[in-house]
């Protein structure tokens, strides 16, 4: 016995008399359902696609959390980007650095930041840091990234000789 899925009234469907593909209506509920299998046999009601599982699935997934960015390049004094510069980010209202990372080598960097209002200080840290020519270099003014919400701010750290 096969039993709609809609109202579970007997569709009087034997497996030997159907076809997977066919199409069978309730005469209860007037429902369409295509045969999946046919030993045992399975329905699915027309109309339904996997689509709409899919977004099921999407729908339980978490959501990724929003984040501000603060995006960066580090030049040195003839405006060529640096590699390898220590980069650090503290909020206006505190003493010590927070984050600290690296430039990469085209001289950029990204940092993800908590969203809501807040300022940001952004600085090179080149202590230690060496180019190739033997030049020493001094780090350049801080900037100062003022975050409203979850956008993306970019800047230019530019260091002197």
């Amino acid at each position: 016995m096969v039993y709609c899925p809609e109202c579970e009234t007997d569709l009087d469907i034997d497996e030997d008399e159907v076809d997977e593909g066919a199409v069978v209506s309730c005469p209860e509920c007037g429902a369409d359902f295509e045969v999946i299998t046919v030993n045992p046999v399975e329905l699915k009601k027309v109309g339904e696609d996997e689509v709409e599982e899919d977004e099921d699935e999407e729908d339980d997934r978490e959501k990724p959390k929003p984040y501000a960015l603060i995006f960066g390049t580090v030049w040195d004094p003839d405006g060529h980007p640096l590699y390898g510069v220590k980069v650090k980010i503290r909020r206006a209202d505190e003493k010590r650095a927070h984050w600290e990372l690296y430039s990469n080598h085209t001289g950029e960097f990204a940092q993800r930041l908590p969203v809501g209002k807040a300022d940001y200080i952004v600085w090179a840290d080149v202590k230690g840091y060496k180019l190739p020519s033997g030049r020493q270099l001094k780090p350049g003014p801080e900037v100062t990234v003022h975050i409203d919400d979850d956008e993306r701010s970019d800047i230019g750290l530019h260091l002197d000789w």
